[in-house]
């Protein structure tokens, strides 16, 4: 990948092309951004520019050998180390080497994918992946060996965020005093979740929500009319990967708008009527079906779904982008019971029960006890 691919962002681009070209490339940086926002595909493109010596122009070949590598993923100087788990495949001390041929596959086809499409596809979305003490030994092994052509090594770490305690002090030397010409990078969608003495080693560059208009045209380079191109951007909100999956109408999404619908409908059918705490009841066994990973994803679009709401309340029409698909459903109605005396509460159980549900807690349970308290909290009246 070239900086040419990737979707606007021009600032970061040009800071870190000049910074490499003055010979200012520090050992270890972090990518901070949110899903969809290019952090992968920017390290990328970076890690081929330095390795490479792709100077001058963002459209130059440099070393014809080495960007043939690169573009198959399978430079020598090029690491790579992600979130994995145990699965079918790997049953024990599963490290991102046993993963490398999924993890291509996944790049070439999903350099915008999150955790839950990488989970997925590897098969272990019932699991906590994590970036464990094995693999910081593979990286303590790998970057100690001579750059294969003699220039930069780099490694990418990927959902930084994921690695334990032990991974991150096993690191903390090595980032701190990396051998001459290793490049360090961390991509995280949550830097407040890695330890402070990681942070501090490293260069933070933050990245935004892409604009609008980026994905727009991105969109419309794929094939799609214009207007179509326009709502899928805006309702993306930034995420370039939320707007590819709504294009190719394979967003679960989809399936978390239809669980929040029955939950919210079951909500408002039980005031008065206790019969219908079986129907919560219901959907909590429903949801509790799933991977754990897609359980953290549809509590996340129900946050997201509570803020626009809130927004609507507010009357900051203009900043809610979620549109939902499901006929004889409005936001704007349900906005109404979400307002200054209980939009803290809703957002603490759901944050609680993320927390819950990381930790292993047993779903069902969890579930149920969310779907009681945020029914309760949706019947308390505004000021």
């Amino acid at each position: 990948m070239l900086f040419k691919d990737i979707i606007g962002l021009t600032h970061i681009k040009t800071h870190l092309t000049f910074s490499a070209d003055a010979g200012r490339i520090p050992h270890a940086q972090m990518f901070v951004g949110p899903e969809g926002s290019g952090t992968l595909p920017m390290a990328l493109a970076y890690a081929r520019y330095i390795v490479c010596g792709n100077r001058n122009s963002e459209n130059s070949e440099g070393n014809t050998a080495c960007n043939t590598k690169f573009k198959s993923l399978s430079h020598p100087d090029l690491h790579f180390a992600f979130p994995v788990a145990n699965s079918d495949k790997i049953k024990s001390h599963a490290v991102s080497n046993h993963y490398m041929e999924e993890w291509r596959q996944f790049l070439k086809e999903q350099p915008y994918g999150n955790l839950f499409d990488w989970y997925r596809l590897i098969g272990i979305d019932n699991k906590q992946g994590q970036i464990g003490v094995d693999e910081a030994q593979d990286i303590v092994k790998k970057l100690s060996l001579k750059a294969y052509e003699g220039g930069y090594k780099v490694m990418i770490i990927w959902m930084a965020e994921k690695m334990n305690t032990a991974a991150s002090n096993k690191l903390l030397k090595l980032l701190e005093e990396p051998p001459n010409k290793t490049v360090f990078l961390l991509l995280a969608q949550d830097e407040e979740q890695m330890l402070q003495t990681i942070r501090s080693r490293c260069q933070i560059l933050q990245f935004p929500p892409l604009a609008e208009d980026a994905i727009t045209e991105a969109l419309v380079e794929k094939g799609i009319s214009r207007k179509e191109a326009l709502r899928l951007a805006h309702e993306a909100d930034g995420n370039f990967n939320k707007a590819l999956e709504m294009m190719n109408r394979d967003s679960e999404d989809l399936v978390f708008e239809k669980w929040f619908i029955q939950w919210v409908r079951s909500a408002f059918k039980a005031k008065g009527n206790k019969a219908a705490i079986h129907d919560l009841i219901l959907w909590s066994e429903e949801v509790a079906k799933t991977g754990r990973e897609t359980q953290k994803k549809f509590i996340q679009y129900c946050l997201m779904a509570i803020r626009q709401a809130m927004l609507i309340n507010f009357g900051a029409e203009n900043l809610a982008h979620m549109q939902i698909h499901v006929d004889g459903f409005q936001l704007d109605k349900f906005a109404a019971f979400v307002h200054e005396n209980n939009v803290i509460a809703i957002v603490q159980e759901l944050e609680d029960a993320m927390f819950h549900i990381e930790r292993n807690g047993n779903s069902r349970l969890i579930l149920t006890d969310l779907s009681i308290k945020l029914t309760r909290l949706l019947h308390t009246k505004a000021a």
